[in-house]
Order: C-alpha cells, then structure tokens, then sequence
C-alpha cells in the first residue's frame, strides 16, 4: 500500500425509509484524528458509531463531516380533536354576548393547534433509516480512503525526487569533505608563511599539531553517515507506505539537524554551499511529509 495523504473529498448520497440524504467528508492535515461532525436534530445518537467507523478507517487528520436529510414521504396530518372541542366550546360560551356569523370549517382548522403534523416515528422506521445513514457514511468513508490515496501517491513521486536530490547532494558533499584536510594543510601553510616575518617559524611537529585539531574539528564524516542513513530509512518508509507520515517527520527533523551541524563544521565555501541545498531540500521535504497520513 503507497502513502496516504490528510486531503481528501468525498460525496455520499441515497435514499431510505421515506428520507433522502448526502454525506460530505472533507479531510485536510492535523496532528491526530479529529472529527468535526454536523448532523440534523434528531440524529445526535449516530455520532459514536460514526466516530467507531472513521477510527477503523483513518489514523490522522482533521476530518469535518456534513449530514443533509430530507424526507420524502409526505407527513402523516391529523386533527387534534381535543383542541378543536376547546374552540368550538368558546365559540358557544360566546354565541350568547356576541352577535356573529357560526365560524367556517375552514376557519377552525387554521387555528393553530387544530391541525398536527405527526412525524412517523415506529420504531422500524427510525432503525431503519439509521442503518441506511451508518451504511452511507461507510461509503463515504471508502471514497474519502480513495481520495487521500489517490493525492498519496502524487505526494509519494514528489517525496521519492526530493530524496533523490538529498541523496545527490550527500554524494557531492562527501566529495568535498574529503578534500578538506588537504585544504586545510594548504590554508596553514599560506598563513604560516604570511607570518614568517612577525614570528619564528614554527617547528614541524607543531604544524602537524595544529593541522591535526583543525582536521577533527572539521571532520564530517559522522554528519555524512547519518545523512545518508536516514536518506536511506525515509526510502524505506515510502515503500512500506501505511502510516508513516509522523516517522518521516521526526527523520526530517534529523536531517535538518546534520545539515546545520556540517555548515557550522564547514571550513570551505563549497562544502557551505553544499550543506545549504541540504538544508533547503529537507525543508521542502518537510512541506511534503507534514501532508502524509
């Protein structure tokens, strides 16, 4: 399985048990799984199925969930018979003071009250109309699975060329290094013999000496292997692909640590320049890897 992105889309609609609805799932990056859920008064008691399925399905992300419901049964209308008795008691405790024309049907069942509009609440109904909303969001959980996979494997072809390019990098910089101590033998040298006037020459052992503490004080070697050992494990995490985006960051982390260690160990300009492209290609492998799941 390739990487999976924290971005993704997806639509789920149908309809069941006299209502119609559409789920809209829309994932974008976060630091665990967080679910943001909006559903219709009445339906509060979906959430923790809800939550149960997205937890088997996703590991991170900010996940913000919309549910639509319309019915399209027409209601259920009765007359509330109680309430009509009520009314045509005051319209004949009323008849005796109040000259006035009998009142119209029509007239009564507009009061307010008189006419009620019963939802249909059997308990098959309601069961299955929860089955049916569960059943969608699992639909709409699968496609927003396909969504983020499909972004994953985008980000996997960018993140495998800027490991390549950290990888060359580290290739070119090991070049360098190598040439460092013979670099540094020359610069001593050149300064030793710019002094030769103000101070007595320094004896040869002495040269060595100095020579030996500015090669291990500029000795890289250690930042190379470890660069190109998490070079090399980022690899792996790619091609293992299911949930390592928290991995692949804490291993940028490590890389741009290195990269910082050998600018400041850096005693040559091209070896400095060398260790800022690093710096700035782990960078944006960090931009890339903060997307993956």
């Amino acid at each position: 399985m390739g990487v999976s992105s924290m971005t993704g889309f997806a639509r789920a609609e149908g309809e069941a048990a006299g209502i119609s609805w559409v789920w809209e799932l829309k994932s974008v990056n976060g630091r665990s799984l967080d679910l943001r859920l909006r559903l219709p008064p009445g339906y509060d008691g979906l959430e923790a199925p809800l939550r149960t399925a997205l937890a088997g399905r996703l590991r991170r992300g900010t996940i913000s969930a919309n549910l639509a419901v319309n019915r399209i049964a027409p209601p259920t209308i009765r007359i509330n018979r109680e309430m009509l008795q009520r009314v045509l008691a005051l319209v004949g405790e009323l008849a005796a003071e109040v000259e006035a024309a009998p009142p119209r049907l029509d007239g009564l069942i507009g009061l307010r009250g008189v006419i009620e509009t019963v939802e249909d609440e059997a308990e098959d109904v309601v069961e299955a109309r929860r089955a049916a909303l569960i059943e969608g969001w699992g639909v709409a959980l699968e496609r927003l699975v396909a969504s983020r996979g499909e972004e994953g494997a985008r980000l996997g072809a960018t993140l495998l060329a800027q490991l390549a390019e950290l990888g060359e990098l580290v290739v070119a910089a090991s070049s360098c290094a190598a040439a460092q101590p013979a670099a540094l033998r020359a610069r001593l040298e050149q300064s030793l013999a710019a002094l030769g006037d103000l101070v007595p020459g320094m004896p040869p052992d002495r040269v060595a000496q100095e020579l030996a503490l500015l090669v291990s004080r500029g000795d890289v070697r250690e930042e190379l292997d470890r660069l190109r050992a998490h070079v090399a494990q980022a690899g792996e995490l790619l091609a293992k692909g299911e949930g390592v985006g928290r991995q692949l960051d804490f291993l940028c982390q490590e890389l741009n640590r290195e990269a910082n260690t050998l600018c400041s160990k850096s005693s040559d300009i091209e070896l400095t320049r060398i260790g800022l492209a690093l710096k700035l290609a782990v960078e944006q492998l960090r931009e890339q890897v903060q997307n993956l799941e």
